[in-house]
């Protein structure tokens, strides 16, 4: 049993959001949350919701199709950040010119499963 969850236009960095996901990539969905938890950077929280977001889904599945449903069981099989659209922002900068700013957005992507899916 698969489930996937995705959370898009995340305003922040896809090379901030990297750094946080590379650290629960493979880990089972309960340590991935203890980690999330206490993890210092902002998008941590971000990423723990879709996380506890595609656990609700594969519970959603389990009681579908009627299989047993145990949150322990559960890997990240796959979790990945793509980029979202920037936005573009100017700011007056000296002698009348205007400096560019870029907003860049996430989209962040995990799919979880059980150990015989990987």
């Amino acid at each position: 049993m698969k489930a996937k969850a995705q959370a898009r236009f995340v305003r922040v960095t896809p090379q901030k959001a990297r750094r946080v996901v590379n650290a629960v990539r493979g880990k089972s969905v309960l340590d991935a949350a203890d980690i999330l938890t206490f993890a210092p950077q902002a998008v941590a929280n971000d990423v723990r919701k879709v996380l506890m977001s595609a656990v609700a889904n594969a519970k959603q599945v389990a009681e579908a199709t009627g299989e047993k449903f145990n949150e322990g069981d559960l890997q990240i099989v796959e979790i990945y950040v793509d980029e979202g659209p920037t936005m573009k922002r100017f700011r007056p900068r000296a002698q009348g010119r205007a400096g560019r700013i870029l907003k860049r957005t996430s989209h962040i992507t995990v799919i979880v499963g059980t150990e015989d899916e990987r």
